[in-house]
């Protein structure tokens, strides 16, 4: 028996795309990062918004890609379930990303 090929969600390839753009980021701006600070050069720490808005990113689009995996493609009857699991995860994710930038932020600071 042969299965109907689904086609995907509109919203996987941009999510898709601005997960890796922003990954790029990240890593690019982390080894520019390491570069000036073996430079002895001090670092603005304006310049961690790039970074910091870069993570922001790819958790934003790894979280649009759970939902669609998990909750968009769920079965009517099991829906409501997956939304509430799917509400603490991301719920979760964002405050474990919020936590780092705030304690990055209170160490510059220190």
């Amino acid at each position: 028996m042969r299965q109907l090929e689904k086609t995907p969600h509109p919203l996987r390839k941009p999510l898709l795309i601005m997960e890796f753009a922003a990954l790029a980021v990240l890593l690019t701006s982390m080894a520019w990062f390491s570069g000036r600070v073996d430079d002895g050069a001090t670092l603005n720490p304006a310049w961690l918004l790039i970074p910091a808005l870069a993570s922001l990113a790819v958790f934003c689009s790894f979280i649009g890609l759970m939902y669609l995996r998990w909750v968009a493609a769920a079965q009517a009857d099991n829906k409501t379930r997956h939304k509430v699991v799917f509400s603490l995860l991301a719920i979760t994710l964002i405050g474990v990303w919020l936590y780092g930038i705030v304690n990055t932020w209170i160490s510059l600071n220190a």
